[in-house]
């Protein structure tokens, strides 16, 4: 089986997770593709494949070399968003892409125009949907090129490489990837999520993370005879609003550019509720901006008394570069690996996070290399067959290199 029938199978399970459960995994059909993926694991020769009742899927690849090699693991997670429907999912392949406009079904085009990112793939083969929905190369294609690159190890035994653990996990999309990880149980040195974008993407930064909801608690009284009486908790809430920063926001930011983002309102006269997300990639200015935030409610409460507006600020993740920094021999083992493979390196800071990061924090360092797809979590999505490719080689490349490492 090749890299791209592998991919086009998995394409075939619905696994979108969802923010609003309280079950692990959040969705039940994850495990649908989870036993899936489990047999195909054994199937294909791995050894010590477990699967636990939270739907993280564990496997190995013994080592074919004698001698004290540090275990390296590849990750990725097999949920899709919730953004854009996963279900019913009808992938097709654009042969020798011409660069031109591309008909993913009766009146839906994806253009260059509008997606400039496909001028820089003329004349591959391009995997993408019928444009009603995703395609779940995040992260279906970082399962098939990690599975890939474990068969073409087995296949190659003259490929020396150490011990190689591989997890496949749900719930990646809504942020609680990694909160069940067992890193003990999967006994890596380090390890490297295969989840980020076009080719020679490598990430090692990301944004520290924080929520936000802001109470307001109104006054309501008959709109005849408020005058004096009358605390209007949705006025509060754009009072709220103004005071944050117009220019720190996600649509005027950029880089390495912090923002507080408002991502719901919900309000009467009585009760209104701000939920926002807080991010900066420098952990100073990140608690700069929860203090800022305790400032606002201190501020309007000053105005319209004591406990009018609370706040509940929670942090989410962290920098993973705190713990990377101290290790960049887990990144020069990459970039080594992606020159060695004709990949031109590109590094570059998530302006996101990634379940590298809480993994990296958990004592188990972890930074982000590409996958290859691009527009991510809706239906214009798509995946160059070479891309896929590519990184497949990266990994086998960067087990290959380890087999050499002193540390």
């Amino acid at each position: 089986m090749d890299i791209t029938e592998r991919f086009l199978n998995y394409t075939k399970f619905d696994t979108q997770s969802a923010e609003d459960s309280e079950s692990v995994p959040s969705t039940a059909k994850q495990l649908l593709f989870a036993e899936y993926l489990k047999k195909e694991l054994e199937r294909e020769g791995l050894e010590e494949v477990e699967l636990d009742e939270k739907g993280y899927l564990y496997a190995t690849l013994k080592s074919n070399v004698k001698g004290d090699i540090p275990t390296i693991g590849f990750i990725s997670h097999y949920d899709t968003s919730p953004d854009c429907s996963g279900a019913d999912i009808k992938p097709q392949i654009v042969r020798g892409y011409n660069g031109g406009d591309i008909l993913l079904s009766e009146g839906i085009v994806m253009s260059p125009k509008k997606f400039p990112e496909l001028s820089q793939h003329v004349g591959e083969d391009l995997i993408v949907t019928d444009g009603t929905t995703l395609l779940g190369a995040d992260d279906k294609a970082g399962i098939a090129e990690i599975v890939q690159a474990m068969v073409y190890l087995q296949e190659h035994k003259d490929i020396k490489h150490g011990k190689i653990r591989i997890a496949f996990n749900p719930d990646e999309e809504i942020g609680m990837g990694a909160h069940h990880f067992d890193v003990e149980k999967f006994g890596c040195q380090w390890a490297y999520t295969m989840d980020g974008g076009d080719v020679g993407e490598l990430e090692f930064e990301n944004f520290n993370a924080a929520s936000a909801k802001i109470h307001i608690k109104g006054v309501s009284v008959h709109p005849g005879y408020a005058k004096g009486k009358m605390i209007n908790a949705n006025v509060l809430a754009t009072e709220f609003a103004k005071l944050l920063p117009e220019n720190e926001t996600p649509e005027t930011t950029e880089g390495y550019q912090g923002f507080y983002h408002l991502i719901g309102m919900q309000g009467s006269v009585e009760n209104a509720t701000l939920s926002y997300i807080i991010r900066d990639h420098d952990r100073e200015r990140f608690e700069d901006r929860k203090r800022f935030i305790e400032s606002c409610v201190e501020k309007m409460n000053e105005k319209y008394g004591e406990g009018t507006v609370t706040a509940v600020v929670k942090d989410q993740y962290y920098n993973m570069k705190e713990k990377i920094d101290a290790q960049m021999h887990v990144i020069d083992l990459v970039l080594r690996a992606m020159q060695e493979c004709g990949v031109a390196p590109k590094v570059k800071p998530i302006r996101g996070g990634t379940d590298g990061a809480q993994l990296s924090f958990k004592g188990l360092p972890c930074p982000n290399i590409f996958a290859g797809g691009i527009n991510f979590h809706g239906p214009y999505e798509f995946v160059p067959i070479q891309s896929m490719e590519k990184a497949m080689q990266v990994i086998v490349k960067i087990c290959e290199i380890t087999a050499d490492y002193n540390d």
